[in-house]
């Protein structure tokens, strides 16, 4: 799991913002079209359960079942036109749903 140079400055910016918190939380849900959906929560302390990734200064948590479906993704912060936002680029995708929304490992 890593994070480009923008996606921490982004994650750092925010949680400066914020006042507090350690990191963000990347996990998968299940949803959508195509089975799977990213979540992604900024977190104020680590659970003894996390797996600890860090990158740039910033921590990246992950639960021990969501990890099996993102290890080796990297996470960016990209801005098209009017909008911004995160990008997960994992490269056990194996199919994406029409709107984008979810995934298939």
């Amino acid at each position: 799991m890593t994070l480009t140079e923008a996606a921490a400055r982004h994650v750092n910016r925010y949680l400066s913002r914020r006042g507090k918190g350690v990191g963000v939380r990347l996990g998968v849900k299940t949803t959508g079209c195509s089975g799977l959906a990213y979540k992604l929560e900024y977190v104020d302390e680590v659970a003894p359960e996390d797996i600890v990734f860090e990158n740039h200064g910033v921590k990246v948590l992950i639960d021990p079942k969501s990890l099996a479906y993102i290890d080796g993704t990297q996470l960016d912060f990209v801005r098209e036109g009017l909008n911004e936002g995160f990008k997960f680029n994992n490269p056990n995708e194996r199919d994406r749903c029409g709107c984008g929304e979810s995934f298939r490992v």
